[in-house]
Formats: structure tokens, C-alpha cells, sequence
């Protein structure tokens, strides 16, 4: 027998099959309630589309943020154990729609790609995407182009539309429905805004922890470092200081609306384009560059699929990334 045959006696070969499309319109539950139905059709397999963790408002699920997450719009877990329960009582079975290749990346559930934007090169799944650290541009060396603004950055940024946020010990960008992490080594552009307006606080104990963490992030390894066990590190230390963060502000009233007053300066004011320069001066920090969406076809640096810029590909050939996506399924 050839080296290759296969032992096709355990193999399932459907012999009909019925598309289901599952989104928040179509669930795990309504596809239990026509399982019957379909199996009077004669129907031997269910052919689901992804069900996992995708976009939020995925009618498709081909955005997926998470290979290792059921869609909760879908349903739970076990409205997913009870559906196949009902496909094997009638002797039937389901061909999974997987999308292995590619994630959306639009989302903040993708936490692989966020931890990208906040840590660049040093990113713990900066392997996992197909990106080029080092394209023609200079200035793009060591970050990722992201064209998804409207308009020309200076006028989407003297529009005032680019905002920063602070919640729970870190702080984030929004750009209407985005989200994007800020490196915790530029929070000093902030936390330093935020240590004058504490200046009648200079006596108190939590002026000089305050310092402390603002100190704690200049010893951060850079987020260009590659080495491992620095990467390490900075995957470590970086979580900690936000802890202390949000723990200064709960115990220390003063410091939460310091940094509040801070982040309003640094978000600027319509109508002084001056007073954006500080915001641009952070944005520039950071690992990912935003652009306007006609600049894609010219300068962007990542794999995506085809030309969709809200779908970046993964390297599924590397098995590292193989058996990180394959863990549900």
C-alpha cells in the first residue's frame, strides 16, 4: 500500500450538506430548533460558517478576532454543545468554515494585534503577522501603517477628532468607532502634564509614588527591543505599571483628575492648532502610524487579505502560530 493511501474506513463522507450562516440573527439555538427539519430533508451534514469570536457586528464571521473564542452573539458554549447534541441524535454531523489565515483586526478583541500596536517589534505576536518593520519610508521603519482616517492626518487632527483616553491605569486612542493602545513608555508625554498640575501635592506620599511609576516606565525595554527575554519583561512590567496607575488613582483622588486635566490639554482645542502639538508629538511615539485610507495601496506594510485593510494575515505556516489558532478547534 502506498505510503499515502488512507485508511478511509472511520473517514465521515457528507453526502448533503445545508449552509448555515450564523450571525446575531441566526444562533446556535435557532440552528437546534430545524435540526430535525433538516434531517427529514435529508441533510446528513451541517456546513456552519465561522462562529468564532469576530467583529462585532459580523453578518459574515470571515473578520475573526479570536480562532479560540466562540462568536457571543452566536451563543455560548453550551448552546453550542447542545446544537451538536441535536445534529449526532440524528445521526448527523457539521463541515466548520475556518478562517486560519487572517484575522479582522478593526475590532479591540483582537488582542493579538493590539498587543502589536501598543508594543511594536517587542510585541509577543509581532511574529504572528506578516509585517515589514523596515519598508522604503524611514519614517514608517518600526511601525505599522494604519490607513483608516478620512481625511488628511493634520485636518483629521486640528478637527480634534483623534482623542485620548484614560480608563482603569492605561491609556487608549479613539478615532470614532477605533480603539488603539498608547505604549506604556509614551505615557510619560501625559504623566508628566499630569506631575505639574500636582504640584501643590509635592509633601504627599502619593506625589512620590507618582514619580515612582513615572520613573518605572523610563527603565520599560524599548518597544523595539527583539530580545527574548527583554520582550519578556516588558510583557511583564508594562501590566504592573498599569496596575500601580489605577491604583493611585482609586487611593488618591488628586492623581485621577491630574491626569484627566493632563489628557484634556494633550487632546487639544478646535480652533488653536498649536495646541495639537503635544498630541502629535505622542501620536508620533507610537508603533503604528495613522493615514488617510488612499495612501493603502502605496505604503502599507503589512500582508492583508487581497487589499482589505481591516484583514491582516498570519503566518499559520510558522506552527507556533498553527497551534495558537488551532486550540478550540
Amino acid at each position: 500500500m502506498s505510503r499515502l493511501s488512507l485508511d478511509m474506513t472511520n473517514v465521515r463522507i457528507p453526502t448533503a450538506t445545508y449552509r448555515l450562516q450564523f450571525n446575531k440573527n441566526f444562533t446556535f439555538r435557532q440552528a437546534r430548533e430545524i435540526v430535525a427539519y433538516l434531517h427529514y430533508l435529508g441533510i446528513s451534514d451541517a456546513y456552519a460558517s465561522p462562529y468564532f469570536q469576530a467583529g462585532a457586528e459580523s453578518l459574515h464571521g470571515y473578520d475573526i478576532t479570536d480562532h479560540n473564542k466562540f462568536n457571543a452573539a452566536i451563543g455560548s458554549r453550551e448552546d453550542y454543545d447542545a446544537w451538536v447534541a441535536e445534529l449526532h441524535a440524528h445521526g448527523m454531523g457539521q463541515i466548520v468554515d475556518f478562517v486560519p489565515n487572517h484575522m479582522g483586526i478593526n475590532d479591540p478583541q483582537n488582542t493579538w494585534w493590539q498587543d502589536v500596536l501598543e508594543n511594536g517589534p517587542s510585541s509577543l505576536y509581532a511574529p504572528y503577522f506578516d509585517i515589514d518593520w523596515r519598508p522604503l519610508k524611514t519614517d514608517l521603519h518600526d511601525k505599522v501603517l494604519l490607513p483608516i482616517l478620512g481625511d488628511q492626518y493634520g485636518r483629521v487632527l486640528e478637527r480634534g477628532e483623534l482623542q485620548v483616553r484614560f480608563d482603569g491605569g492605561s491609556f487608549s486612542l479613539t478615532y470614532f468607532d477605533h480603539v488603539f493602545p498608547i505604549a506604556p513608555g509614551t505615557y510619560r508625554y501625559i504623566l508628566e502634564l499630569a506631575l505639574e498640575n500636582l504640584a501643590e501635592f509635592r509633601d504627599e506620599d502619593f506625589y512620590a509614588e507618582f514619580q515612582s511609576i513615572r520613573t518605572a516606565l523610563e527603565y520599560l525595554p524599548r518597544r523595539t527591543e527583539t530580545n527574548p527575554g527583554r520582550i519578556k519583561e516588558r510583557a511583564r512590567e508594562k501590566e504592573i505599571i498599569k496596575k500601580r496607575l489605577e491604583r493611585r488613582c482609586a487611593e488618591a483622588p488628586q492623581v485621577q483628575r491630574a491626569i484627566e486635566k493632563a489628557v484634556e490639554t494633550i487632546n487639544g482645542h478646535i480652533g488653536d492648532p498649536r495646541s495639537f502639538d503635544r498630541l502629535d508629538e505622542l501620536l508620533n511615539a507610537q508603533s503604528y502610524r495613522l493615514a488617510f485610507w488612499r495612501v493603502a495601496a502605496e505604503e502599507i506594510n503589512y500582508r492583508r487579505f487581497f487589499d482589505v485593510n481591516d484583514l491582516a494575515a498570519i503566518r499559520v505556516e510558522l506552527p507556533e502560530v498553527f497551534d495558537a489558532a488551532h486550540k478550540l478547534l
